[in-house]
């Protein structure tokens, strides 16, 4: 197992961020490792952090504007290679299509439910891992 996952987190509310951080904590799963985050603010700052590399999962949020964060998602699934896993913060459980047609690996719930995200972030670095052992 890898000493440390790098999650990449992106919406253009730091609140928002910060919930993520504090949902997820220092290791949402005793079976995964602990995590570090990436904050992205922008699109682009989410591309150039991707491009970089050693990004094993991202945490997009889908009420983000300018780029909402399904959109980011599809962009993402086409233009990286190996794109990590996605879970994605959308506004309404009816919102989980939108999820889909992101393609969109995971998705949880406005507000942040720190154990539904920890529980999917989780799941999300198991299957990453597990490919990349």
């Amino acid at each position: 197992m890898r000493p440390i996952a790098t999650v990449l987190v992106y919406s253009d509310d730091a609140s928002t961020r910060e919930q993520v951080r504090l949902a997820a904590g220092r290791r949402p799963a005793a079976d995964v490792p602990p995590v570090e985050f990436v904050e992205c603010a922008t699109l682009p700052a989410v591309l150039s952090a991707l491009e970089d590399g050693g990004i094993d999962a991202c945490v997009l949020d889908g009420e983000s504007a300018p780029a909402g964060g399904m959109g980011v998602c599809r962009q993402i699934k086409d233009e990286i290679f190996r794109c990590p896993p996605v879970l994605l913060l959308i506004g309404r459980p009816q919102d989980a299509w939108l999820a889909t047609w992101s393609r969109a690996e995971a998705a949880v719930t406005h507000p942040v439910d720190p154990l539904a995200l920890a529980d999917a972030l989780a799941g999300l670095l198991r299957k990453r891992l597990s490919v990349d052992a």
